[in-house]
């Protein structure tokens, strides 16, 4: 029943900017990290931000002082806003989530969103 759906992606320039959101829904007891992940054709998937339920942060060295991930708890909510973008940021960005449905036991299971696309090109 829990899902995440990404919004936010689209045709940009280079050095543009994009705000991705993602959003959880459905029975959820609980929210623990959460993260971006991005995936251009024929290349693996790699992790580009990752944020914890403490919102500690991590990032892809490649995003690093372009990049901010964030997050609001009351909204299940996180973001990703892309700065100084370069056409090597194209992909899908998938949101990803470690959520524990609401039931007798909690137990976290990995969550994946379906991905919304990102170009950057002139």
């Amino acid at each position: 029943q829990v899902q995440l759906v990404e919004s936010g992606g689209g045709l940009v320039q280079p050095g543009g900017s994009l705000r991705l959101s993602c959003v959880a829904s459905g029975s959820i007891f609980s929210i623990n990290a959460m993260a971006w992940y991005r995936q251009a054709p024929g290349k693996e998937r790699e992790l580009v931000a990752r944020i914890s339920s403490d919102s500690l942060t991590l990032y892809a060295g490649s995003v690093k002082d372009r990049f901010t991930i964030s997050r609001d708890n009351a909204k299940n909510t996180v973001y990703l806003q892309m700065n100084s973008l370069k056409p090597e940021d194209t992909a899908a960005y998938l949101c990803s989530a470690l959520i524990a449905p609401k039931g007798k036991t909690v137990v976290f299971n990995a969550y994946w969103g379906q991905g919304t696309q990102v170009t950057v090109s002139s």
